[in-house]
């Protein structure tokens, strides 16, 4: 599934599409993995925050997911522009009210691609500016689900 990665408060967030990423178990905790340009907007506040949360929609919402993976938080609203709702989650985190599944997660490691350790050459291409993610494992805090 896309989701929707975001991180800040309600007062000051930006939000962006991902496909990249996954969940499971790893030192004794849930957790969920992301992958972040450093370019994208969220990054920087991914980087300032201790929290960032993953919202998960159904199918009707594909084309608001298009919307946030294809605009930047530094030019436009993407709230604003495509009707979603923030509120805070238990930390600050920033939830939306029409996602059908929200995540909270606490940063507890990072660590950048290193073209370096790529065993499969082909990966390359998905770098052609070498702008390589930086990879963040966060400490599952709390999963909302909706019935």
């Amino acid at each position: 599934d896309w989701m929707l990665v975001t991180a800040g408060t309600t007062d000051h967030y930006n939000t962006m599409t991902a496909a990249w990423g996954g969940l499971g178990y790893m030192w004794n905790k849930p957790v969920a993995f992301i992958f972040v340009r450093p370019q994208r907007f969220t990054y920087q506040f991914i980087e300032k925050y201790e929290y960032f949360s993953l919202q998960f929609f159904d199918a009707s919402y594909r084309k608001m997911l298009n919307y946030c993976g294809t605009r930047s938080g530094r030019d436009v609203d993407k709230a604003a522009e495509t009707g979603l709702t923030a509120f805070a989650g238990p930390n600050d985190s920033v939830y939306f009210d029409q996602s059908r599944m929200q995540m909270e997660c606490r940063k507890i490691y990072f660590d950048d691609i290193v073209p370096e350790h790529f065993i499969e050459s082909g990966i390359r291409k998905h770098y052609p500016e070498n702008d390589y993610h930086r990879m963040y494992i966060g400490e599952i805090t709390e999963c909302l689900v909706k019935a």
